[in-house]
């Protein structure tokens, strides 16, 4: 399997670079870099043979079968499109897109093309939420409430490195599409009510640096979402699942009990890097011919309920 990374420089790049060399028979055979990346010194760095700044030269190549996307959010769905109308498989970091007709326009692509298109919702794939989804299917589980917390603490432009942007992040369409899915995930329901709440607006930024988000599906169950750029403390997205049978706190790729107690996962998964384990499934996908594990269908009612978010907001 012969894979480009775009966007191989930054935060999310580096880690699909490091999980894809976890994988047998899987090479980096090019990288595509941003406007302030030294892309060309980065691939020498890593042996990898092919570097650029254009997409479109690392599709040309006979070399590449499949393309992992960790680029900007506003190029995503672009891209993934690009990808797939040049006969390459694409796995396109979270979110698909930031606009529900985009998309749905990269869904309607990836049915016409055939080919594997997936959705960087490492969540499903974390072994702590895999421990939960696990138990839900075996009958063991019912979740009745989610409350979850992602906090940052980012005031300037700043990525996960610390490292100047090009382009903006949002809380709504990147970060809290994380939870929306993954709460639609593990009750298997579309959220039948959902809402927003955000406070002002960033002068510099033009975003929302805190918001509040509500979900309730069919059956009962409710997600309460709290998010922050503004948050100087301990950083990241702390997950509670209030159930039928016991109340468990997921942080990072740790699980607890209700009581604090750490629950063992070290048979959930071959790795606990949820990243390692998303990539795994994108390779498996295209070898064996089937639908991933988050494919872009799969993710589009998230993508669905952000919009009506989105509606509420306005």
């Amino acid at each position: 399997m012969r894979i480009c990374v775009a966007g191989a420089a930054g935060a999310f790049g580096r880690k699909h670079l490091d999980a894809l060399a976890q994988i047998a028979d899987v090479e980096v055979t090019s990288v595509v870099g941003g406007a302030p990346d030294d892309i060309a010194g980065f691939a020498a760095e890593r042996g990898i043979p092919h570097a650029t700044k254009d997409l479109t030269d690392s599709l040309a190549r006979a070399d590449v079968d499949a393309v992992i996307l960790a680029t900007p959010t506003p190029v995503h769905a672009a891209q993934a499109i690009q990808c797939l109308k040049a006969g390459k498989h694409v796995l396109v970091e979270i979110p698909m897109a930031d606009s529900l007709a985009d998309a749905e326009e990269l869904v309607a692509v990836q049915a016409a093309t055939g080919l594997v298109a997936m959705a960087g919702h490492v969540r499903r794939f974390n072994p702590s939420h895999q421990w939960i989804h696990n138990r839900i299917r075996r009958g063991e589980l019912k979740v009745l409430q989610m409350d979850v917390q992602t906090f940052f603490f980012r005031r300037t432009n700043l990525n996960a490195l610390g490292e100047p942007r090009t382009w903006t992040d949002h809380l709504l369409w990147h970060h809290a599409c994380h939870t929306v899915d993954l709460f639609q995930y593990q009750t298997g329901e579309m959220a039948s009510d959902a809402f927003g709440l955000q406070g002002p607006i960033h002068p510099e930024l033009g975003i929302a640096m805190d918001m509040a988000i509500g979900l309730k599906v069919p059956s009962g169950a409710v997600c309460t979402l709290s998010l922050s750029f503004n948050n100087d403390g301990p950083l990241g997205t702390y997950f509670r699942y209030i159930c039928d049978n016991g109340t468990y706190v997921a942080r990072y790729d740790d699980l607890y009990d209700g009581r604090d107690n750490q629950i063992d996962l070290s048979g959930v998964a071959v790795s606990s890097n949820g990243v390692e384990l998303i990539d795994r499934e994108f390779v498996s996908a295209i070898r064996d011919g089937r639908e991933p594990n988050a494919s872009v269908r799969q993710c589009l009612p998230a993508m669905q309920t952000l919009d009506r978010i989105e509606t509420s907001l306005r």
